[in-house]
């Protein structure tokens, strides 16, 4: 919504019509001597050995998972194996075209790519950084294991013992793999090699490359992010959304100057014409040829073009151009390369939806065959050459597999040993000083009218006389969490904040108001309307050195991020064994009179996830300390706000909201009243008709309810909560999600357990019914009031201090559960 860019009807009813770019097709047509001046013969039978080893490394793969033996070893592997057998051309090809800061994300399909960039970024680095990498990894102590047990010549050969045995251990999910263990065949990773995660989740790489490609343009790297998938993935709407997100016109039009340009990010699909079982041209893609879709997403149709996977040089050719027009700020690209899937989807694909002839005709086009069919027509190698480079590759991987079989080489993961080593992967409980710099900025924050707006307002909710103050005259819970927020922006430069309308109108509710007075363009956007896009950029940013602060409108919007929050922000961290890190924030608001899909808690949800720490705040003072603690985190932390919350003040700490930086731990709930007869724990804005029946059932029945904000799902100290109900006897959760499922009725249990010898009744919890949100004129009857908790503190655990008000929950539990209610 820049005012800048005016839409002028006179331009829109202009009569014409648009006309698309043309998309090349298979236009690589550069001799092979020119080539061979070029690249010289030791580069080109580099090609084929790497070719080579893709193959015989994916062979012994598949011969353990058809026969449980490859080369006279034996051995039992109980993983996927998902190979790409007849696509070794695409990916030494794709990283021939690469250098060795370039970034590939791959698929469940990426062995072949990991080992070739891997094999590429090492004949780029020069002995000293190969020894630097091998050294800093693990300690050196991965390194010590491949010199003991796979004795090597020269630099070149220990650095690809090194790169074959990590990811086989890995594979194998040995304690000493790449990822220790944790990843395993579908998310190995190396990214000192520029092999950064392969991902499980079709399509799912390319929103994260789209995320490392935007940190990469804002800190300046002159390098550029690979999103590796194949053809079925142009089925799935995140890849979509990450093109989109990667082809937004504001990088041209909006950002300053030093930052113009597209995203340097290169869309590369391994299009094998098949996903699993379904044919992509004629069955289950509208698509004739995958490039065409290119022309969908900008005027430049992405630079689109379809280029032959069996040639390894066109390949390679191809990605070098995409390369350095991206690099030009033209981005970003997109390569449709065709290649051939001779194996199965996976080893238990029969091939049942391909005919034998078919097979046949692709088996003529065999990249390794042809290429090295090539080397021997130049003259660049015999027949007998070829054999023996074959025949050596054959033995680097069976010696390889030998040491990776070996229990005493490749140790397997010791979990009887640590029982929790799992467990305290989960997270790094890291937080960073802010950075004592300033950021570049638009203008200097106290010439924002916001600013100088808030500056007036009184930090305390009360007046020196108590008298509660409007949000107009005090510091509300909005301005604490901007508060927050400003300060990590001015001082943290590598943190950058984007979601929908964050930018002029600050936020859907209001709390970037003022940000895009001082910020610039990159450093705070709006992006589309793509939640899935808006997660996995995040993540992207994160992983390459980011830190990222991203807003959904409503939590309710998390399902059109599942995968994003839960497969991915979610699981990285412990899938690369502590290797990663994701400093991001994600905010979700929980809506209000908007009805059934806009006013859901999913607090639930998302706690039930391993791996995100959730916080969810109910008063300015908390916002603020919290939202401090969240953008200081290593870890991916989703930040739920209420929206009847923003216009609070703070009336439960005398002070108010200080002005100056703080933060506030996670994990640690805080007691609010203190009381003798009765513990209540609330979550999120459930606090207030807690401290209001609290009030007054002190004043009406002379009991004293001890009222504690849970203020933090995960993590989440229990000991507050079980001392006060040794105290008290009694415990009820008060929470404004529905209370099938809830987290509430986790607590409820847990608390059960650890505080038994301690409880004069069970635990109850009070949340809203298993139904619909209504609409605003009902919600007083949907979320927990004051009278409700009334209610059940004087009915259920002091049944003889009965009280005459009643809430209208006079149903039966037991007989809604029965019909599912």
């Amino acid at each position: 919504m820049p005012k800048s860019i005016h839409v002028t009807p006179e331009e829109f009813h202009r009569p014409g019509q648009l006309n698309f770019p043309r998309i090349p097709l298979h236009a690589y047509t550069k001799p092979f001597a020119e080539e061979r001046v070029a690249r010289g013969d030791r580069q080109l039978t580099d090609v084929l050995r790497h070719m080579m080893i893709v193959r015989e490394f994916e062979t012994m793969l598949g011969s353990f998972k058809a026969k449980g033996s490859y080369q006279g070893i034996s051995y039992l592997y109980k993983g996927p194996a998902h190979l790409s057998l007849g696509q070794e051309g695409a990916a030494v090809g794709a990283a021939l075209g690469l250098a060795a800061d370039d970034h590939v994300f791959g698929s469940h399909r990426s062995h072949g790519e990991f080992i070739a960039k891997g094999l590429s970024a090492i004949a780029l680095l020069s002995p000293s950084g190969l020894q630097a990498i091998m050294e800093a990894h693990q300690g050196g102590a991965l390194l010590r294991t491949v010199e003991r047990h796979l004795p090597s010549s020269n630099a070149t050969s220990l650095a690809e013992n090194f790169l074959l045995f990590g990811l086989l251990a890995e594979i194998f999910m040995k304690a000493n793999g790449f990822n220790g263990g944790m990843g395993g065949s579908m998310h190995a990773f190396f990214t000192p090699f520029g092999a950064y995660p392969n991902n499980a989740i079709v399509g799912a790489s390319a929103g994260i490359a789209t995320g490392a490609a935007l940190r990469k343009k804002l800190a300046g790297t002159n390098s550029i992010a690979v999103s590796m998938s194949g053809d079925g993935s142009t089925g799935c709407g995140p890849v979509f959304e990450a093109m989109n997100f990667a082809s937004m016109a504001q990088y041209r039009t909006l950002w300053t100057d030093a930052r113009k340009g597209g995203l340097p990010v290169l869309f590369f699909f391994s299009n094998n014409f098949y996903a699993m079982g379904g044919q992509t041209i004629g069955e289950t893609m509208g698509w004739d040829r995958l490039s065409r879709i290119g022309a969908a997403i900008n005027p430049q149709a992405m630079h689109a073009e379809t280029v032959d996977g069996t040639n390894p040089l066109a390949v390679a050719e191809a990605v070098a151009r995409k390369r350095e027009l991206l690099l030009n700020g033209e981005g970003p690209a997109l390569l449709d390369v065709e290649c051939y899937r001779s194996g199965g989807h996976s080893t238990t694909d029969a091939n049942a939806y391909r005919t034998r002839e078919e097979l046949a005709a692709w088996d003529a086009h065999d990249p390794i065959a042809k290429f090295a069919a090539r080397l021997i027509e130049a003259g660049v190698m015999d027949a007998d050459a070829v054999t023996a480079l074959g025949e050596s590759v054959t033995a680097s991987i069976a010696a390889v597999t030998r040491a990776a079989v070996d229990p005493i080489a490749a140790p397997p993961v010791n979990i009887h040993a640590n029982p929790a080593l799992i467990g305290q992967l989960m997270f790094s409980h890291v937080e960073s000083p802010v950075p004592d710099g300033e950021a570049k900025l638009l203008a200097a924050p106290e010439t924002s009218a916001r600013i100088r707006q808030d500056a007036k307002k009184a930090r305390s909710g009360k007046s020196d006389g108590g008298e509660k103050l409007s949000a107009m005259r005090a510091i509300t819970y909005r301005d604490a969490l901007f508060e927050a927020i400003l300060h990590h922006m001015i001082h943290d430069e590598r943190l950058i904040a984007y979601g929908e309308e964050c930018r002029e109108w600050g936020g859907a509710f209001g709390v970037y108001r003022g940000l895009s007075d001082i910020l610039p363009y990159e450093r705070l956007f709006n992006s589309p309307i793509s939640e899935a896009a808006i997660v996995a950029t995040a993540i992207g940013h994160a992983m390459e050195g980011g830190r990222t602060l991203v807003e959904l409108m409503y939590g309710d919007f998390i399902g059109r991020a599942g995968d994003e929050i839960f497969n991915q922000m979610a699981k990285w961290h412990a899938m690369s064994a502590g290797i990663l890190r994701l400093p991001v924030v994600l905010r979700c608001s929980v809506g209000s009179k908007y009805g059934a899909q806009h006013s859901q808690d999913w607090t639930a949800l998302v706690a039930h996830m391993p791996g995100l720490k959730v916080l969810y705040p109910a008063t300015p003072y908390d916002a603020k300390g919290l939202m401090a603690s969240a953008l200081s985190s290593e870890d991916p932390v989703v930040f739920f706000e209420s929206q009847r919350l923003y216009d609070t003040v703070e009336t439960l700490r005398p002070d108010g909201v200080p002005p100056d930086y703080y933060r506030i731990p996670m994990g640690e709930p805080d007691v609010k009243r203190q009381g003798q007869h009765a513990t209540v724990l609330t979550i999120g804005p459930s606090l207030f008709p807690a401290l209001a029946a609290a009030a007054e059932l002190e004043e009406t029945h002379g009991l004293s309810l001890e009222v504690i904000d849970a203020r933090s799902l995960v993590p989440f100290n229990y000991d507050p909560v079980v001392q006060s109900v040794t105290k008290t006897g009694h415990l009820l959760i008060v929470s404004e999600a529905s209370e099938r499922g809830s987290f509430a009725m986790t607590l409820a249990s847990n608390i059960g357990r650890f505080a038994f010898g301690s409880l004069k009744s069970a635990p109850r919890v009070l949340g809203a019914p298993n139904w619909i949100v209504p609409g605003a004129e009902m919600e007083t009857t949907y979320f927990p009031q004051s009278h409700d908790i009334i209610e059940i503190v004087t009915s259920h655990m002091y049944p003889a201090k009965p009280s005459n008000q009643r809430g209208i929950r006079n149903w039966d539990d037991r007989d809604l559960a029965r019909k599912g209610l």
